[in-house]
């Protein structure tokens, strides 16, 4: 991201230059009507000024790409195959049969949709049945679910507490976590990323009539987790409820992958709230609560999100129970994926690229530095470099083969070369040839365009290449993927084996 102040982590100067050049544009006549025009919203400039400083850049717009098909590991856009590294699918079950038959069965039982609220005549067996699995994961009383992720922690948060009470929550907390504190009109405040001594002083310097905690299992953004014990003594000291959101660490943390509970080893009857989404592991749609009975008594009838909208449709929550019975019979998928994750942020890290904070269990971040650096490396990545095509591998020596190099130093060199020459603007040369085959059909693919410290890269001793095998080819195929860059999603969990 860029720096505060900073547009796209441009210098004083470089902005400066940027805006005199667009506002020497002239500016099309801005017709009189008497209807509202959204270009008039106090945001709308802001978002006509990027999308116009990017095409300035010639960088294209990343959003609302059309994927087609199931995405998984690989998936397609504009009739291409891609590497998929920005999915949410942690343990790889989008399309999964049993998923896709057990959706389909409730469809067949219930239709579409339940056509009401769940207080009038929306209520289903399949909801109970879910809300009752959710509640053994988190050894809770009783679950609910609600229709939507970010309306869980928005309708829930902006019910719970009103004016009068405190929200202290972390100051990377998703939005749906802040939009929700806002709704509830109590007074939100934020303690630095993961620091229970700050979030333990703020609430001993203020008085409130309840008061709330709220910290990530998994952080979204940053792979990192919090000190949970620290939390549950600093909620037990100042009487407070602690709400924990596990959208990212349901199905990725834990031996079974049953969440942050599991992770930090504590009793989950610690926590006063679960949350969490049906969207990420679970491969489904929604939000759910897990915690007292008293308390999912309560939300069910006070939080509008649940009150005043439909049930959620029969088939997205028997996609999310018989996802959540395949995790539980299924423990292996964690450990591949957490073995997996670790390895390709090891790799980065070992080639000199910031990861930031992760732990190395499904989300890996790289740190550019600025939006026009990402921008740039998105734009080249997927023009020259991301084609699944160029990755899978093909025979040693055949007509268009991704080179084969035997020698690491050699690699990192080249792939050092290609990153300086990226953001000076030029275009990489191509990589030497090495006449070494590693084996019938296997190939390495080098690093390529890594924000990189050069010095510290070529200095480092040479590595050993980990080593992905995919599913969907001969065992004897090995792919390395250090050249991915992005958040991690399905491709871990998806692949079969993993070795250094």
């Amino acid at each position: 991201m860029a720096g505060q102040g900073n547009l796209f982590g441009l210098s004083a100067e470089a902005k400066a230059k940027l805006i005199a050049r667009l506002s020497a544009r002239p500016m099309p006549p801005q017709p009189v009507v008497d209807r509202l025009d959204p270009a008039a919203l106090d945001g709308a400039r802001e978002i006509d000024m990027v999308a116009a400083a990017a095409e300035h850049l010639g960088i294209a717009d990343p959003f609302f790409r059309e994927h087609d098909g199931i995405a998984g590991a690989e998936t397609v856009i504009d009739g291409r195959r891609y590497n998929n590294f920005g999915s949410y699918d942690y343990p790889g079950l989008n399309g999964d049969r049993r998923i896709v038959e057990a959706a389909k069965a409730a469809i067949d039982r219930y239709g579409t949709t339940v056509s009401a609220s769940r207080m009038v005549s929306g209520e289903r067996t399949i909801h109970r049945e879910l809300e009752m699995a959710l509640a053994e994961i988190y050894r809770a009383e009783d679950a609910m679910v609600l229709v939507g992720g970010h309306a869980t922690n928005v309708s829930v948060i902006g019910a719970l507490l009103g004016p009068g009470d405190v929200i202290v929550h972390d100051a990377l907390a998703h939005n749906s976590i802040v939009e929700g504190a806002r709704l509830s009109g109590a007074r939100r405040l934020a303690f630095p990323h993961s620091d229970p001594e700050v979030a333990d002083k703020i609430l001993s310097e203020g008085r409130s009539r309840h008061a709330l905690i709220v910290v990530e299992g998994h952080y979204s953004m940053d792979g990192d987790v919090p000190d949970l014990v620290r939390f549950v003594a600093v909620g037990r000291r100042h009487r407070a409820w602690l709400m924990v959101d596990d959208a990212h660490a349901l199905g990725v943390l834990g031996p079974r992958g049953f969440g942050s509970a599991e992770h930090a080893g504590i009793d989950p009857g610690d926590i006063d709230i679960w949350m969490g989404t049906l969207s990420k592991s679970l491969v489904s749609c929604g939000g759910y609560i897990a915690g007292s009975a008293a308390l999912i008594r309560y939300l069910k009838r006070r939080v509008p999100g649940f009150v005043y909208s439909v049930g959620m449709a029969p088939a997205a929550a028997a996609a999310a129970l018989a996802a959540l019975q395949i995790l539980e019979g299924e423990p292996d998928r964690v450990a591949r994926l957490n073995r997996n994750a670790a390895l390709f942020r090891d790799m980065l890290r070992e080639g000199g690229i910031d990861t930031g904070m992760s732990i190395g269990a499904a989300i890996v971040p790289v740190l550019i530095g600025s939006s026009i650096g990402a921008g740039r490396l998105r734009r080249d990545f997927r023009a020259r470099r991301q084609r699944a095509t160029d990755l899978l591998p093909r025979r040693a020596g055949a007509r268009g083969a991704p080179p084969l190099l035997r020698d690491r130093r050699a690699q990192r060199e080249a792939t050092a070369r290609d990153c300086f020459d990226h953001y000076r603007g030029k275009p990489p040369d191509p990589l030497e040839r090495r006449d070494q085959s590693l084996g019938d059909r296997e190939m390495i693919a080098p690093a390529r365009c890594a924000p990189v410290d050069k010095a510290r890269y070529l200095s480092l001793p040479p590595r050993r290449v980990g080593r992905v095998v995919d599913d969907r080819a001969p065992p004897s195929v090995v792919i390395a993927r250090s050249e991915i860059i992005g958040a991690v999603g399905a491709g871990f969990a998806q692949r079969r084996e993993i070795a250094a």
